[in-house]
């Protein structure tokens, strides 16, 4: 199994749980996470349609990565938000390895 699809496996479930609450508390002081809700939203049609496969997922991981300033957490928001940025960092990088 490559590095990528351990991520996956062990990040999409956290993912799916917390990007939904993480974009209800924090979209209306930080609306870029609007943004990255929508990019993983992406992100997971991809992957789930790809079966197998390696989905082509460069274009959401550069635009993630322009969103969120490379992942960089605001000092206002909580673990959780922390987090979310934290998983999506480590799938980027699996997905670029």
């Amino acid at each position: 199994m490559t590095t990528f699809n351990k991520v996956r496996e062990r990040n999409l479930p956290k993912l799916e749980q917390f990007v939904p609450i993480v974009e209800r508390v924090h979209g209306g002081s930080h609306p870029e996470f609007h943004a990255v809700r929508k990019v993983f939203d992406a992100i997971r049609e991809k992957i789930n349609g790809a079966g197998g496969e390696r989905p082509d997922l460069d274009d959401e991981f550069k635009e993630l990565r322009e969103i969120t300033d490379n992942y960089a957490v605001p000092a206002d928001v909580c673990e959780t938000y922390e987090a979310v940025y934290n998983m999506l960092a480590e799938l980027d990088k699996a997905y670029q390895d």
